[in-house]
């Protein structure tokens, strides 16, 4: 293999079969896993640990310091997880203080031109969409999609198995296997496609329809909304994740439409 003009750090540790492309730069403080494809003019800076069989394409750069005022150059970390795919010009921040990392999971990919700001934790078998921009400390759970240009306020959070309209304004959190639309953003329904690509029953998702009737389509207030879901609702693993969900939201939810 020939490399020309690319930059690899002395203690940086890089796998078996790792495929390094023309212009790159890898710092010292760098680990890079088995299988892993790195693409032109990547950065690659300290703080980053890449799993195994990654793709990186063109002009991304990974683990650069967080835009935020109170990071004082502490020694913070980026993880990514296996068979997560990176593309072009992506930028995705280390960590702070406050939490010491930003963590990407596994199996996810992440779209051109998104930026994922410090101290973010993504989930596995995420989609983040061509030019999403994420603030810090947002935490986006399993199987979330969120659609391209969508921007998301500091601390907010995404449901697992949800899904989030293009252009989107996140403010509020969206709680999980819904579909998230308009503006302001809404609760637009379940995410059906997805539940259904996923292995939902239909009886599961009629189960989800009505939970979610009513906590968006009923006029009451969250509270009373849990109370009756607890008492109407055998306990499952769906009930609680959206009971536990709602429960533990700190920006609340978004809104519904009474439809």
């Amino acid at each position: 293999m020939i490399l020309r003009s690319t930059i690899i750090g002395k203690a940086a540790i890089i796998g078996n079969n790792v495929h390094i492309g023309n212009f790159t730069t890898i710092e010292n403080d760098v680990i890079i896993g088995d299988n892993t494809w790195v693409g032109n003019g990547v950065s690659i800076l300290n703080g980053s640990r890449i799993g195994e069989s990654c793709q990186i394409h063109s002009n991304a750069v990974l683990a650069g310091n967080p835009q935020d005022l109170k990071y004082d150059n502490e020694r913070t970390f980026l993880e990514i997880g296996d068979f997560t795919v990176i593309r072009e010009f992506v930028t995705i921040n280390k960590g702070t203080k406050s939490k010491g990392k930003t963590r990407i999971g596994e199996n996810n990919l992440i779209m051109a031109s998104a930026h994922i700001g410090h101290d973010c934790f993504i989930g596995n078998n995420c989609v983040v969409g061509f030019n999403v921009g994420m603030a810090g400390e947002v935490i986006v759970n399993d199987w979330a999609n969120i659609s391209g240009f969508t921007a998301i306020h500091q601390f907010s959070t995404i449901g697992k198995h949800s899904m989030i309209s293009g252009m989107s304004r996140v403010v509020k959190d969206v709680p999980p296997y819904v579909l998230a639309a308009r503006e302001p953003l809404t609760y637009a329904g379940l995410n059906i496609v997805g539940l259904k690509r996923r292995g939902f029953e239909l009886c599961k998702i009629k189960e989800l329809k009505d939970i979610y009737r009513i906590i968006f389509q009923e006029k009451r207030n969250v509270s009373s909304a849990l109370e009756l879901i607890v008492d109407q609702f055998e306990q499952t693993e769906e009930r609680d994740v959206i009971l536990n969900f709602i429960k533990e939201s700190s920006r609340g939810i978004i809104k519904g439409n009474s439809f």
